[in-house]
């Protein structure tokens, strides 16, 4: 069954909020329009749900702000009868049901939206990448020894009734897909909600994790339901614990320990049915002894810690070409390259395994990714193995492959940039990834070389997308 993987709810009803958990992976609670701008910046939903009080202006003002430089959103809308489906859909929605109920309707409007991406291939054709391919149909792709010890201890941990979970592990080392995998295996049926501690401010943060009641603080003109309640009897994961402020740190605590909170401003106590999973890519003792992370609270979360190697560790490294064969074989960077390229060189493989991978699975997707959209033959060839993007000059070859007939080094960025944007979609912040340079530059580039998104109307006259301020840069997850 299709589901999303991050839905923000632009709702305070329940109902709503429930109907949203139905299709989606993790769900975010914004109370209105402005909140939830502030919310998409971080935590880039793959589909926004309106409640029934919503009006085609509120859609037009949350549509139109996020085209400011963010990737299309789509929009569904749940419609109450006094606006008609044609002035939604002007307004920038791309569905709307007729009530909270109809999951059947979201159900396959989530389907719809995911249709257009690039075939994988079958799960049975993918199975000697994985130590176990069914682990909760969760892709821990890896036949390592350190994946065999992880993967026992995920399912050690998960068949426990440990709670709170710690996983530790460097950026890039999967610490969310083995969340994922505990979830998955416990099998509570509640949903896996995701919030990252380090993309809030510790005010919003708190708000986030307990809700808040109506009058609790200035601008709190409604009652919110925060994300330890909307998980309910599933999971939060509490990505990058570490960057906690130290007063949050204690109201955490005293959470797992009690198993009950309140919401901001309020008296009543709420039970704590979630299983809790902390992760931080941070060593917790060396932050407990610099009093940057409280002592009590990691004794509280290091029960059975999940310790994750990174891809340098000697009993990791034989995965780096597991890993670049398995990105090469479900990668949707260039759909038309599906199934084409089928290998690696020698000469490529022994690049990547030189490489000690800082960024870990996350850099190393990004490398083949890239690979895939420079190579020309059905090979991936060391000439498109780009580790380091800021010193890469484009060779006659990767211009070729470009379909590129102009060999000037302006041009030839010129193009490349274009051709990146095309094939994300004019998904800007996977480009700039492609890329590897940041967003700020790539909306430099744009508006160097005026590129325009084709089908657009010329903006000659107003301001281009890239003399806008650029979206600030993704936390690492």
């Amino acid at each position: 069954m299709s589901c999303c993987q991050r839905t923000l709810v632009v709702s305070k009803k329940e109902c709503t909020q429930a109907l949203a958990q139905q299709v989606s992976r993790q769900i975010f609670v914004a109370d209105d329009v402005a909140e939830a701008l502030d919310m998409v910046q971080s935590m880039r939903p793959d589909l926004v749900v309106f409640d029934d009080l919503s009006t085609p202006e509120h859609v037009r003002q949350f549509s139109g702000e996020t085209d400011r430089g963010l990737p299309s959103i789509p929009i569904v809308v749940v419609r109450n009868g006094s606006h008609s489906v044609e002035a939604f859909r002007l307004a920038g929605a791309v569905e709307c049901l007729d009530s909270d109920g109809d999951v059947d309707r979201l159900r396959r409007i989530v389907v719809d939206l995911s249709a257009p991406a690039a075939v994988q291939a079958p799960p049975h054709e993918l199975g000697h990448f994985f130590v176990e391919p069914s682990i909760a149909g969760i892709p821990i792709v890896g036949r390592s020894q350190a994946v065999q010890d992880e993967l026992r201890l995920i399912k050690l941990v998960a068949h426990s009734q440990c709670n709170p979970i710690l996983i530790i592990g460097e950026t890039g080392t999967g610490k969310e897909v083995a969340a994922r995998a505990v979830h998955q295996i416990r099998g509570q049926g509640g949903p896996f909600v995701a919030v990252n501690c380090a993309a809030l401010t510790a005010n919003l943060l708190e708000s986030e994790l307990f809700g808040h009641v109506k009058g609790s603080f200035t601008g709190a003109d409604r009652e919110k339901t925060g994300l330890f309640e909307v998980a309910g009897s599933g999971t939060i994961f509490l990505d990058e614990i570490s960057e906690m402020p130290q007063d949050l740190q204690a109201k955490l605590l005293r959470v797992l320990q009690e198993r009950t909170f309140r919401k901001v401003g309020g008296v009543q106590e709420i039970p704590c049915q979630a299983t809790v999973i902390a992760s931080s890519n941070r060593h917790l003792k060396n932050e407990v002894q610099a009093n940057r992370f409280r002592r009590d609270l990691y004794y509280r979360l290091s029960v059975c810690p999940i310790s994750l190697s990174p891809l340098r560790s000697p009993k990791r490294r034989d995965d780096i070409v597991v890993l670049a064969e398995y990105f090469v074989r479900t990668s949707a960077i260039c759909p038309q390259k599906q199934g084409r390229i089928t290998s690696l060189t020698r000469l490529a493989v022994e690049t990547l395994q030189r490489h000690d991978w800082p960024g870990n699975v996350r850099e190393l997707r990004n490398v083949m990714d890239r690979a895939i959209l420079l190579e020309s033959t059905n090979k991936i060839g060391l000439s498109s193995i780009v580790i380091d993007p800021e010193t890469f000059e484009p060779t006659q070859d990767c211009l070729l492959a470009a379909g590129l007939k102009d060999f000037s080094l302006a041009k030839a960025e010129r193009e490349l940039i274009a051709r990146a944007l095309k094939e994300t979609g004019w998904q800007k912040t996977q480009a700039a990834s492609l890329l590897g340079i940041t967003r700020a530059t790539l909306y430099a580039k744009v508006k160097q070389y005026n590129i325009e998104r084709e089908g657009e109307p010329s903006r000659s006259g107003e301001p281009l997308a890239a003399d806008r301020l650029p979206e600030p840069e993704p936390v690492e997850v």
